[in-house]
């Protein structure tokens, strides 16, 4: 049902007529206001209604189909909304989606092996950095997310990759520290 909402609520959206709902009229004001691209909006639907059975991935390529049309869709927007059109920006957008997926299913993985599911390809997170020299600095916002996913990353190495281990589950107090450094170095 839900996603049926915010199917029809795009589709509304897209023909100026948002329904009276908070997020949908914020999301209208965007997408007015930024020229926004429908397409983005229904494939991060599609995807997460596929998801909604819960199956676990049968392999990397579904995961990594996941996260882009999930979390890259999601940083397509972000770079849209910063008037970024740059194809080395949605290059690094691809890859920096598909690793904040992948990352993430991986820091889910204690609370899945409760269900009997564990989710653990890691192999495409360390390419979203190659494409750095060539993005665009106004772009390097959209990819600030990289700062938790290093941080995440740093930690599980330094627990020998124990994705169980309780420090893994606790917030980094330093994060916002590095978030202010990477931005004011302009740098992902």
């Amino acid at each position: 049902m839900r996603m049926q909402f915010w199917r029809e609520a795009v589709e509304d959206i897209y023909c100026d007529n948002p329904p009276h709902q908070p997020v949908a009229t914020e999301l209208w004001r965007a997408v007015k206001r930024h020229n926004l691209t429908k397409m983005w909006f229904m494939k991060i639907i599609d995807e997460r209604e596929k998801n909604l059975d819960d199956r676990a991935y049968r392999n990397i390529q579904e995961l990594e189909m996941y996260a882009e049309n999930t979390q890259s869709a999601l940083l397509y927007l972000t770079l849209e909304m910063l008037g970024v059109r740059d194809i080395h920006a949605d290059h690094a957008a691809s890859h920096i989606g598909k690793a904040q997926g992948i990352v993430t299913c991986l820091r889910a993985t204690p609370y899945h092996s409760t269900r009997q599911k564990v989710f653990l390809p890691m192999d495409i997170c360390m390419l979203a950095r190659s494409f750095s020299k060539k993005v665009p600095v106004k772009a390097y916002p959209a990819f600030f997310c990289t700062v938790a996913l290093d941080d995440y990353l740093y930690n599980m190495r330094k627990v020998d990759f124990n994705i169980f281990h309780p420090s893994l589950q606790k917030k980094s107090t330093l994060l916002p520290l590095h978030l202010y450094i990477r931005s004011w170095k302009k740098t992902y």
